[in-house]
């Protein structure tokens, strides 16, 4: 039991770190992945779109919709493609830390 935990934690920890790298690569605080609603609200400025989306968070299904869509545009911020995107959706545990920690330059999109 006490393995689990600690794989757990682990894996929190992993995530925590990749998150902050890529607000960090992005040009924004670190800390503010950390902090809820203001990390979607972050992360809504790194991939260009409005604020006011975090609303369409709270409306079921549609939330689906545009947490992929912000996982695309931000797949696309570090020039990676549709791929990219599945796997950041599919396998975010892994796809998440090759983001942050990996070599990946920010590259703010255009609208």
């Amino acid at each position: 039991m006490a393995a689990l935990v600690f794989i757990y934690l682990a894996i929190i920890a992993l995530m925590i770190v990749s998150m902050w790298k890529i607000f960090t690569k992005a040009g924004k605080p670190g800390w503010a992945c950390i902090v809820p609603i203001y990390n979607i609200i972050v992360l809504l400025d790194i991939v260009k779109k409005p604020w006011w989306w975090i609303l369409l968070f709270l409306i079921p299904l549609v939330n689906i919709v545009f947490g992929i869509w912000v996982l695309h545009r931000l797949s696309r911020s570090f020039g990676h493609d549709a791929g990219f995107t599945i796997g950041l959706i599919i396998l975010g545990i892994v796809f998440i830390p090759i983001l942050g920690l990996g070599k990946d330059e920010y590259k703010a999109l255009e609208d």
